[in-house]
């Protein structure tokens, strides 16, 4: 390839063709996940000339091998569970039968409608992307390594957008055969008839609740005490014995040992919280213990790039220790701002106040506190902010209200009552520290919370607020009514 050429997507294809670079870059973003096209689309509309550097198809892990697919997959589960269960609301359907190639190929639709979409933004955006695998090879300049050779393109600013993989425990390989990761649970077309999970967090519990839907005899391992380790003890009560009922295994407190494949199938050997050992044979083993940044080979190291634990350290506007190299995404730690989700939500946001920031916008730190959350499963699991033992660890005087969901009108509707709404208000100022919810819509819901937090609202303007008779959305209304104990319904 000629130098100072570089690639973008033709038309409805997947092929690239050359085009002409010309001047340097303001912006060369490394990754085309949800961070980084949506930092580039940003940096266009800002009339910054900008290049996307991308190894595999636009959209990164999320569009492609994450929440897309798995949330295509979990739709499908719900719509043959809704209608094995027609009966109830009148709805009489013989034979129901989940064909999982079927639903494979319709979330493979969906996630080529959806990259299609990402590539005509691109193009509309007169974004230049570039085939290969980025690195930075010196301030300023990045090395496109592609199918027919290599290309060294300039830009003013770098944004590294290479998000995370997938972790796997010491001695477990994963192979996509026997042993599997969130990918490879993907393109499965026949339900295993036992699956096990290691890791029960948003991931393995998706996946849980995914696979025991169509019809896998499911065991699902968590380290820790229990499963959601992220989220509120109250929302993990709802959602166990949610999994219980279904007869979904759950183990906390586990160690697992020894990991042992067969052409067949796949023992592993745990260790219970009692001491006690077992070994759980199944058909297929996912590996669900969590996620590590895709920051090797990028050159960051020998510019002086602040690194801790392979994360890139970033300040409040997404910069890292040296002038002109920012990141976002999966990829980073934020200096001084404590946690940092792994999520796509959080990605995008960080990719706009990347590109605000390099275009000279006055821009302010992401409040992580305000971002809600979500787990995908059945039934949904959301929240926003601290749990309630968070707030009393951080010195916060707390009062909580919680209604449950079975008190709702619009949950008997709908055949949906498992699950609750549990508000954590400031004591002294009544301010919302955190919402948690489990039910239906929670993760439509939790935007609720999410424009209160950032208006620094109170509980008692949430129950102040007039909602919509019958809604599910109520029984927020009734969770800040419950903190004076005045709920109405129950």
């Amino acid at each position: 390839m000629p130098a100072g050429w570089g690639t973008t997507y033709g038309p409805n294809t997947n092929s690239f063709l050359e085009v002409n670079v010309g001047d340097p870059y303001d912006i060369i973003i490394i990754g085309s996940g949800p961070g980084g096209y949506v930092a580039a689309i940003r940096a266009s509309q800002l009339g910054l000339k900008t290049a996307i550097v991308e190894k595999e198809h636009l959209g990164g892990t999320c569009l492609n091998v994450g929440c897309i697919p798995t949330k295509a997959l979990l739709r499908s589960t719900e719509v043959y569970t809704w209608a094995r269960e027609g009966k109830e609301f009148g709805v009489l359907a013989d034979n129901v039968r989940f064909d999982l190639a079927a639903a494979v190929e319709r979330k493979d639709r969906i996630v080529v409608e959806r990259r299609r979409g990402v590539e005509m933004l691109m193009r509309k955006n007169n974004v230049t992307v570039l085939a290969g695998t980025g690195t930075i090879v010196a301030p300023g300049k990045v090395r496109v390594n592609g199918r027919d050779g290599s290309q060294d393109i300039e830009g003013r600013n770098i944004i590294v957008a290479t998000g995370s993989t997938p972790k796997t425990l010491p001695g477990v390989s994963i192979d996509e055969k026997i042993i599997l990761s969130n990918s490879g649970a993907l393109t499965l077309t026949e339900v295993p008839r036992r699956l096990t999970i290691i890791g029960a967090g948003a991931v393995g519990v998706e996946f849980a609740s995914l696979f025991q839907e169509a019809g896998s005899s499911v065991t699902l391992i968590e380290a820790l005490p229990q499963i959601l380790p992220l989220e509120d003890k109250d929302s993990v009560v709802e959602v166990a014995r949610a999994f219980r009922s279904r007869g979904i295994r759950m183990m906390t407190s586990a160690r697992v040992g020894a990991v042992v494949t067969t052409a067949e199938d796949v023992t592993v050997h745990v260790t219970a919280s009692d001491g006690s050992s077992e070994e759980i044979v199944a058909d297929k083993l996912l590996m669900a213990v969590g996620r590590h940044p895709l920051t090797e080979g990028l050159g960051l190291e020998s510019l002086g790039v602040k690194m801790e634990r392979g994360f890139i350290v970033v300040d409040g506007t997404m910069h890292t220790s040296v002038r002109g190299i920012y990141a976002i995404g999966d990829c980073v730690t934020v200096d001084g701002m404590g946690a940092h989700f792994l999520l796509a939500h959080v990605a995008s946001a960080e990719g706009i106040l990347a590109a605000e920031t390099i275009a000279g916008h006055e821009t302010k730190p992401l409040d992580y506190n305000a971002i809600p959350r979500a787990v995908y499963s059945h039934p949904e699991v959301a929240s926003i902010g601290l749990t309630e033992e968070q707030a009393i660890q951080q010195g916060y005087q707390v009062k909580v209200g919680r209604f449950p969901l079975r008190a709702n009108t619009k949950t008997g509707i709908i055949g949906e009552r498992v699950g609750m709404v549990k508000l954590v208000a400031d004591a002294r100022y009544g301010e919302i520290i955190g919402m948690h919810m489990v039910g239906p819509s929670a993760s439509e819901i939790v935007e609720e919370m999410a424009v209160a937090k950032r208006l620094e609202a109170t509980v008692e303007e949430i129950a102040r607020t007039v909602h919509a008779h019958p809604t599910v959305s109520e029984a927020v209304m009734e969770a800040a009514h419950a903190v004076f104990g005045a709920a109405i319904h129950i």
